[in-house]
């Protein structure tokens, strides 16, 4: 997404009062005509860019953690001594300024170029990663900031380059976002960086002794290390009808630009099934879009089960106001030319239908590799496989809790990115644990809702403000034990519980 901040505030160049400047405030300002922020933490001084790398969040909005600054959107999080990226979604380094004190005044001078990144412990012959999603991409992308010189092979099964899959159920389904608000790099990006992308390019076979891929058009591959990052497929019930041509899942541009297809060619009534996150967002993206929308899900009220019923009637109240049409407590039985069959004989009117079920991970190669899978890849604390030099990310990947014990798979983006960032310094041999605390954003029209942490179930709630305000927060304990936060409106709140509670995961990981 582009930067449409204006500049305002003082020119960093031109010196700032140290009085003006409190420890743990960013000051707004502008520095090389972008915005730009001060920052004081004690006795130094930090200025770097304002704007997320992600969708151009306001940082000087965000909350400062030590010498890091967390955007108040989506929790990238960034150095505040370097710019680097330490924390998905943020995709780009900031821009970063040397500081001078001179009579009283702090100066932003000269722009700081990256540090070189130092030599990885280990140095694999080559690094393959199959699935070009979140986990791929950030891993791939990855290994050359952690200072990896060797041969990276992305491949993509999808014709698409890596792309902003969140995206495609939200503002771009809605029609807000243009085609180019999509890649998640430029184009010249993977040349620029020596990453060889091939999409298009399906791996149907891997020889975990051999270190060989197989890809569905005859070729194959070697490699040193392999990271697993097939993600997760869109689950599809055998319905009669299922298979007509106005039926749709969405999962990749290919859907998107399916379903749009056929409002182009006339489709003005959509059933979704599913009430899940994207069955939701389709929903509210395909009534911005002027299309009648009917929802059939068998659940009284749809994500309860997520966040409880005061969150979740709200969001169910916000569909209400779109003009969505809800037939809970009901299952699809049959798709016909023209309408869908609930399981009570219903008839609703469709000439678009969309399965937003969920999703199962995609374990295929896994499997056939002889790989250790039981909900998901197993891997370890270090995202490694039941296989040697084979890594596992991403929505596929099931690994243990560093807090709670026991084991978890989570499909949210963000957490996607981080395994494959953690994933490729694992594969570089720095043995690091995944230990980061998950979170996730959900879009319904204007109403956004972020989630901190992960909470299967809960024995209470402590309720802040009402989410009819625009203001909500809660906190969610099992055994007096804070599992999750979710928050309508309170992004400073939502930071400070991730950063809260990350703290917390270390403590209880090192008695685990």
């Amino acid at each position: 997404m582009g930067d449409d901040h204006e500049l305002t505030g003082p020119d960093f160049s031109q010196g700032v009062e140290l009085a003006a400047l409190r420890d743990g405030e960013p000051l707004l300002g502008q520095m090389d005509g972008q915005a730009a922020m001060l920052v004081r933490r004690g006795e130094a001084l930090h200025a770097v860019a304002a704007t997320c790398s992600h969708y151009s969040g306001p940082l000087a909005e965000g909350l400062v953690v030590g010498e890091t600054v967390r955007c108040p959107w989506h929790h990238a999080c960034f150095s505040l001594r370097t710019g680097a990226v330490l924390g998905p979604p943020g995709l780009s380094p900031l821009a970063c300024w040397a500081v001078e004190v001179l009579g009283g005044k702090a100066y932003a001078r000269d722009r700081r170029q990256p540090e070189p990144a130092a030599k990885p412990p280990r140095s694999p012959a080559s690094v393959a990663i199959v699935g070009a999603g979140a986990a791929g991409e950030a891993a791939a992308s990855g290994l050359r900031e952690f200072g990896y010189a060797g041969p990276v092979t992305l491949l993509g099964a999808e014709a698409s380059a890596p792309l902003d899959r969140p995206n495609l159920s939200k503002d771009y389904l809605a029609g807000h976002a243009p085609d180019d608000w999509l890649p998640l790099r430029p184009e010249d990006y993977w040349r620029e960086h020596g990453i060889t992308l091939l999409t298009g390019r399906r791996v149907i076979a891997l020889e975990t002794a051999a270190h060989r891929l197989h890809c569905a058009d005859g070729r194959s591959l070697n490699y040193g290390a392999l990271l697993l990052a097939t993600g997760a497929l869109p689950v599809q019930p055998a319905l009669p009808g299922a298979d007509r041509a106005h039926v749709h899942t969405l999962r990749t541009l290919a859907d998107v630009r399916a379903i749009l297809a056929g409002i182009d060619a006339g489709a003005r009534r959509a059933v979704v099934v599913g009430a899940s996150f994207i069955g939701l967002e389709a929903a509210a993206s395909l009534r911005a879009r002027g299309v009648e929308v009917h929802v059939v899900a068998p659940e009284a009220q749809p994500l309860a089960r997520v966040f409880g019923p005061r969150l979740a009637d709200h969001v169910r109240r916000v569909h209400d106001a779109m003009g969505t049409v809800f037939h809970l407590g009901r299952k699809p039985a049959a798709i016909h030319t023209a309408s869908v069959e609930l399981d009570d004989g219903t008839q609703v009117g469709a000439d678009l239908v969309v399965f937003g079920i969920g999703v199962r991970p995609d374990v295929t190669l896994a499997q056939q590799a002889g790989l250790q899978v039981d909900n998901g890849i197993v891997v370890d604390a270090f995202l490694a496989t039941s296989a040697p030099d084979v890594y596992a990310a991403g929505d596929v990947a099931n690994w243990p809790d560093a807090a709670g014990g026991g084991r978890l798979r989570i499909e949210h983006w963000a957490v996607a990115q981080a395994q494959g960032r953690q994933a490729a310094r694992n594969i570089l041999g720095y043995a690091e644990p995944f230990r980061s605390m998950p979170f996730f954003w959900s879009q319904h029209g204007d109403v956004a809702l972020n989630y901190v942490g992960h909470a299967q179930q809960w024995d209470r709630v402590e309720e802040e403000g009402d989410p009819a305000t625009g203001s909500y927060l809660c906190r969610y304990f099992q055994g007096g034990r804070l599992l999750a936060v979710a928050s309508l409106g309170r992004d400073l709140d939502s930071l400070r519980a991730e950063a809260a509670m990350q703290v917390e995961m270390q403590v209880e990981a090192r008695t685990i």
